[in-house]
């Protein structure tokens, strides 16, 4: 989502004025803290036999908090925004791995840790440039856990999917330099992409294949996948998976996610429409395997997974009126990816509605979290 689109913003400041809404407190102590099991997963068959379930839901409506997380600048880092979080809950803390945005419009990412979402404006605060062999662009990042291998996994652009491996999430300065998954731009990209390009790559992984998927701004949604033994080598020939006719209703940022308690995985793709004033909302999709036909679930803005038209905000005015590139809190820290249900929350970026006229590389992301409240 790193593509600038600052004429689409720029319309927004005549478009649209603030929204009132009703606000509802949020309570944001917990999230969906993963189990006990020292893979990293609560999602094992006993464990889906033990706890109660939800399913898919048939609607969400949500609760938003104020800003929880925003840009630190340094001698060396003068930062306007953070944005395309990841988040993961190990060793009773909350790890969050985000782009960051400098006032130069240049992108890196930084890793932040805290107890709870009570105390996010006491979280340690690290540059990933500082580390070594992460200098230069890299961005949209993904952190888990990989079981098979019991190393972390950093998944993010450095323009091609990249990644990075770590045996101590809580030392930031041992991420290895990155290397690649591809060795050039898959065909399918190239004649799919338009002037867009792919982007935004996501890891998620089923008992006996590890799954790509990612983005291109053009209307099209990808998936290419390997083997868990030859992960995180052996990706072939991408597939497109959806694609829209309008190319800005499935744009970017997705996320996939096993449901606990379920054969049903839960695919979000942000966009944005005349539906939506042009502004950030989200998507949804299920199905019954990762390599399976998607289903639509909640797919428009007036019936959206998430949007400034099922969101409630506890501070008044609203924050933002964009719900953009996030991710959900999940019900474990491995290559699984479970979420539960019945205690959705998702750590999303959103930014200031008077800013949008500003060029895209300057828009002051900040990140907030939305708790499911129907």
């Amino acid at each position: 989502m790193l593509v600038s689109f600052g004429r689409y913003w720029s319309a927004l400041a005549v478009l649209l004025s603030l929204a009132a809404a009703a606000g509802a407190l949020v309570g944001c102590s917990g999230g969906n803290k993963p189990g006990s099991d020292a893979d990293g997963s609560s999602s094992g068959p006993d464990a889906d036999a033990a706890a109660p379930t939800c399913g898919v839901p048939s609607t969400f409506a949500w609760s938003s908090t104020g800003v929880l997380l925003g840009p630190r600048s340094d001698a060396a880092h003068n930062l306007t925004a953070i944005k395309d979080p990841s988040v993961v809950y190990f060793n009773g803390k909350w790890h969050v791995f985000a782009s960051s945005v400098a006032a130069a419009g240049t992108y890196n990412m930084v890793y932040m840790t805290f107890p709870d979402w009570e105390h996010t404006a006491d979280a340690t605060f690290y540059y990933m440039d500082q580390t070594p062999g992460l200098a230069g662009y890299h961005a949209a990042p993904q952190v888990f856990f990989f079981a098979p291998q019991n190393k972390w996994y950093l998944v993010y652009q450095s323009g091609p999917p990249t990644y990075s491996t770590n045996t101590d999430l809580e030392n930031p300065a041992t991420w290895t330099a990155p290397a690649a998954f591809y060795a050039g731009e898959p065909a399918t990209v190239t004649q799919n992409k338009g002037t867009g390009g792919w982007l935004d790559f996501w890891v998620i992984c089923d008992d006996s294949n590890c799954h790509l998927f990612f983005s291109d701004d053009n209307g099209n949604w990808y998936r290419s996948q390997t083997t868990v033994a030859d992960f995180p080598r052996g990706f072939g020939e991408p597939v497109v998976v959806l694609q829209d006719a309008s190319k800005y209703r499935l744009f970017e940022a997705s996320n996939v996610y096993k449901i606990k308690g379920s054969d049903k995985y839960l695919a979000l793709v942000e966009g944005f429409d005349a539906t939506s004033g042009y502004h950030r909302y989200f998507r949804s999709w299920t199905a019954d395997t990762l390599d399976g036909a998607w289903t639509a679930l909640q797919d428009t803005y007036p019936l959206s997974f998430a949007s400034a038209s099922n969101v409630t905000f506890t501070e008044q005015p609203p924050w933002t009126q964009d719900i953009s590139h996030g991710e959900m809190l999940r019900d474990g820290y491995d290559e699984h990816l479970v979420v539960d249900t019945c205690h959705l929350q998702f750590l999303y970026q959103g930014l200031d509605p008077t800013t949008l006229s500003l060029p895209y590389n300057s828009l002051p992301w900040r990140l907030g979290l939305l708790t499911q409240s129907n």
